[in-house]
């Protein structure tokens, strides 16, 4: 259960992967994002009974530090991107993937509640891609991606996408092991998303306004936006793209480019 908004419990998985198993996974890293977050997670149950919910942020934690490990020693770059539903995260994936290969090798791990629409979207690309279903959970964890690449061979892979489930809330307490956390907003979602959800803001890395062809229609104030994003996230770098007609898609890219030659460059430790 989600420990931000109290969602459903996970569904069952059609693979019989159990999701809340306790075994260990054979990935271990420090994570990047600077979440301020108490050892101990409290949420009111139904009943008004205070429930300690430390167990399932801290087993997710320890899983993606141990596939942060994973993924440094095989040099793959992990993107986490996250937004709201209909900001256009597939549809800048599925550019993002086909204008990257075939000189990089990449892959992708989609979420979403109920249909496989997204994987078939990014699958174009001609790139492993796996879609996870998640019911009622409203973000992706840890052991979900774990699960999902569990058969790939990650040395053939150099960025690894995780297109994370449409939600500006939940997501921002779940570290997957990335290295990068995207948060996408759409220029038809409004110039004040970026201060109606701060706390996606605060843990993001990069921000990607998206649908700037539609900005004029819908009467967006893309300076107003990006402002915004950076009153709530100093100096966070703003890319603003449209993916339908190119518009930043030359600079995400060499932005992935740079932090994907950055990464193996890094020692690993």
């Amino acid at each position: 259960m989600c420990t931000d908004c109290g969602c459903g419990e996970r569904p069952a998985d059609p693979h019989g992967h159990d999701h809340l198993h306790d075994h260990d996974h054979p990935h271990g890293h420090d994570h990047p994002h600077d979440h301020d977050r108490d050892d101990q997670v409290r949420q009111h149950d139904r009943d008004g009974t205070l429930t300690i919910r430390r167990r399932i942020l801290q087993d997710n934690d320890d899983l993606a530090a141990q596939l942060r490990v994973e993924f440094a020693r095989q040099n793959v770059y992990v993107v986490n991107v996250v937004s709201s539903p209909g900001s256009g995260k597939t549809e800048l994936l599925q550019r993002t993937m086909a204008e990257l290969r075939p000189d990089v090798r990449v892959a992708a791990v989609t979420g979403d509640l109920a249909t496989e629409n997204d994987a078939k979207r990014l699958g174009t690309a001609g790139a492993p891609v796996r879609q996870i279903l998640t019911g009622t959970m409203c973000h992706l964890e840890a052991d979900m991606v774990a699960d999902a690449i569990a058969d790939w061979d990650l040395a053939g892979i150099d960025v690894l996408f995780i297109e994370n489930v449409g939600n500006m809330v939940c997501p921002s307490g779940f570290d997957l092991g990335e290295d990068l956390r995207v948060m996408l907003v759409a220029t038809t979602e409004g110039e004040d998303k970026p201060l109606k959800y701060p706390t996606l803001t605060l843990t993001a890395d990069v921000a990607v306004i998206s649908k700037i062809d539609l900005a004029e229609p819908v009467e967006c104030d893309v300076d107003l936006l990006a402002s915004n994003l950076d009153e709530v996230r100093p100096g966070i770098e703003v890319i603003r793209t449209s993916a339908k007609r190119g518009d930043g898609i030359d600079r995400w890219l060499d932005l992935l480019r740079t932090r994907m030659v950055a990464k193996a460059a890094a020692p690993v430790g």
